[in-house]
């Protein structure tokens, strides 16, 4: 008895450049699911962005403060 052979077929895939899609519903209404997650926690992005305005603007009014200190 010899062996008999086998034929195995080798499928190849291959992505198209113009067919691509990624991760195409991050993207779909970005500025709907973005204004939809703000209003829904407005609270916590208050919160969270008050603080963070508060210390920008404070830092900025001194920078300047210390720019205009040795004038007078």
């Amino acid at each position: 008895m010899g062996k008999i052979p086998v034929k195995m077929k080798m499928v190849q895939y291959a992505l198209s450049p113009y067919q691509q899609k990624v991760m195409p519903g991050l993207w779909k209404d970005l500025p709907g699911k973005l204004s939809h997650k703000v209003t829904e926690n407005y609270i916590s992005t208050t919160l969270l962005l008050g603080p963070l305005v508060g210390v920008y603007s404070y830092v900025q009014w001194y920078l300047e403060k210390e720019k205009l200190s040795h004038r007078f």
